[in-house]
């Protein structure tokens, strides 16, 4: 293993650690295939990224952004981001923290859409 990837592990593992109210609120309603039988995993490692949920079967992440993501520089590393995981295939669902705190269920009929 080299040292980058030993460095991402590390830190998927502290993201798990030290999640927001609001990522430890949607985990509880996906986690353990109570989502449609869905298996999802959280901070996980994609090429040099982490992203905050994944659906491996379904090719779905879902990411949720808090007050960070409105500067300019994070817009665009988020954008780059995107790009680089919908090559691979993947689909990706941005949801602002406050949809989580405001509207879980509306936050969770988006996911069904996708799936």
């Amino acid at each position: 293993m080299n040292n980058y990837s030993s460095r991402l592990k590390t830190h998927s593992r502290n993201l798990r650690k030290k999640s927001t109210p609001q990522e430890i609120k949607l985990w509880s309603r996906i986690k353990n295939r109570n989502f449609h039988n869905l298996k999802f995993r959280r901070q996980h490692i994609i090429d040099k990224y982490i992203v905050d949920f994944i659906c491996l079967e379904k090719k779905i992440i879902i990411e949720l952004d808090g007050s960070q993501h409105k500067r300019e520089k994070d817009r665009k590393y988020d954008h780059e981001r995107n790009n680089y995981l919908k090559n691979l295939g993947f689909i990706v669902l941005r949801f602002w923290n406050n949809e989580i705190d405001k509207n879980l269920n509306g936050v969770t009929l988006k996911i069904e859409e996708k799936i």
